[in-house]
């Protein structure tokens, strides 16, 4: 009977479970989200919230449990180049003060449409939940539909733009039709006077 035995064997032994974990952890602390299958991302998913809880105190002894669990490695980018920080550091460092007012809940599971070749898997994103500096005022967040509606009131803002800067033209154009009538009248009366002296001039 399992009385007390928590947790998916996943198919695997325990020493491999324990390094799949790690690796997995160690990709996602470095990239921010790793794409894998449903079962491991849940899986996943209770180790990385307590190791970052963790991290958050910021001590030596967090940093030695942190080791402990998750070990330690050189980190290296996409071109084979270390990047001159351990993955503890990183966590340390980057990933953990991000979270320093936020109760838990640090990381989300997208799922996906499109199935794993060969199983027919169901796949997820596992992905570390960024802090709400790039959302909008109001906390809202920023899915197709807001993004739709903020095009939508962008759009609308521009047009009104648009429009407040013809009226005052529109309104302009009488007044210089009218300025230039005024001054067709003015012009007029000047040339009268010099049209009757020529008339009395020929008479004489």
């Amino acid at each position: 009977m399992r009385h007390r035995i928590d947790g998916k064997q996943l198919g695997r032994t325990g020493s491999h479970r324990r390094a799949m974990r790690r690796n997995m952890a160690a990709a996602l602390l470095q990239h921010g989200a790793i794409r894998t299958t449903g079962p491991k991302a849940k899986h996943l998913r209770r180790f990385v919230e307590r190791i970052i809880t963790t991290a958050r105190k910021g001590t030596l002894h967090a940093r030695r449990l942190v080791i402990s669990e998750l070990g330690d490695r050189e980190l290296y980018n996409d071109d084979g180049d270390p990047t001159g920080q351990t993955l503890v550091q990183r966590l340390f460092d980057d990933v953990a003060p991000k979270y320093v007012d936020r109760p838990g809940g640090y990381t989300r599971i997208i799922r996906l449409e499109e199935r794993r070749i060969g199983d027919a898997g169901s796949q997820v994103i596992l992905q570390l939940v960024e802090e709400e500096t790039s959302q909008s005022a109001g906390g809202r967040g920023t899915s197709k539909r807001r993004q739709r509606a903020a095009k939508r009131h962008e759009a609308a803002a521009a047009t009104a733009k648009a429009m407040a800067k013809a009226e005052p033209q529109a309104e302009e154009a009488p007044e210089e039709a009218a300025a230039e009538e005024v001054a067709e009248e003015a012009a007029g009366e000047e040339t009268a006077p010099e049209e009757a002296s020529e008339k009395g001039e020929e008479e004489k």
